[in-house]
C-alpha cells in the first residue's frame, strides 16, 4: 500500500509524521507530495479541504493533522504501539504530547506573524504572548520525567525543540534546562530525526 502525505519542507508538524513513519518503518510507503498553503489556489485542498499540512491519502481516506497521520499509521506496523492505547502508559505520553504539539502550535503562531505580514502590521503583542506560552511550556516540560523510548510525545517533542533551533533561536531555549537540552541531543541523533532535518 503506498500512501500520499502533502507535505512543507519547513512544517514540523510534517516533521512530526515523517519522524513517526521512519519510526515505524512505514517511510518507504509514503510518497511525499509537496505543497504551498499560502497559494490561493493550492492543489492540497483536493484532498483536504482545509488546505493544510500534513494531509495523508490512503485507500482508508484522508487523515488530517498530525496526530490523526500518525494514529492511523501506528495501526499499520507489527510493532509496539508508539501512541499507547491503554494502561498507565497512555496518559503521562498523551500529556506530554499535548504540551510539544502546543508549544509547535505557538512557534508557528510567532513564525507565521512575522513572516507573513507585512511588517509595519506584525504585532508585538502577539509575538510576546506566543514567545510566553513557548517558555512557560519549556518550563513545565523541563520538570517531567523523559525518557528516550520513542512514542507520539517524545517525537513531538523532539520536533518542537527543533523547530525552535530551526525558527526562533532567538529564544535559546536551552539556558537553564541542562537536562532537556541534553535529553534533545540524545534524541535528535536518531536515525528518523536525521533523515527528516528540515530545511526553508
Amino acid at each position: 500500500m503506498t500512501m500520499k502525505l502533502w507535505y512543507s519542507p519547513a512544517s514540523p508538524f510534517v516533521r512530526k509524521v515523517l519522524v513517526f513513519a521512519h519510526e515505524t518503518g512505514l517511510a518507504d510507503k509514503i510518497a511525499l507530495v509537496p505543497g504551498n498553503v499560502w497559494e490561493p489556489d493550492t492543489k492540497i485542498t483536493k484532498d483536504n479541504p482545509l488546505g493544510k499540512v500534513p494531509a495523508l491519502s490512503t485507500p482508508d481516506g484522508v487523515f488530517a493533522g498530525s496526530f490523526l497521520c500518525c494514529e492511523y499509521l501506528d495501526t499499520l506496523h507489527p510493532g509496539p504501539r508508539l501512541i499507547p492505547q491503554d494502561g498507565p502508559e497512555r496518559w503521562p505520553v498523551l500529556q506530554l504530547h499535548a504540551f510539544a504539539d502546543g508549544m509547535i502550535e505557538a512557534t508557528v503562531a510567532s513564525v507565521t506573524e512575522q513572516l507573513r505580514r507585512p511588517k509595519e502590521y506584525v504585532y508585538q503583542g502577539t509575538l510576546d504572548r506566543q514567545n510566553a506560552k513557548i517558555m512557560r511550556t519549556l518550563d513545565r516540560i523541563a520538570t517531567m520525567k523523559l525518557t528516550q523510548t520513542s512514542n507520539i510525545a517524545t517525537t513531538t517533542l523532539g520536533c518542537a525543540l527543533a523547530y525552535l533551533d530551526f525558527r526562533a533561536p532567538q529564544l535559546a531555549w536551552r539556558d537553564g534546562r541542562g537536562a532537556l537540552s541534553q535529553w534533545y541531543e540524545t534524541f535528535s541523533a536518531r536515525k528518523s530525526m536525521q533523515a527528516t532535518v528540515p530545511h526553508a
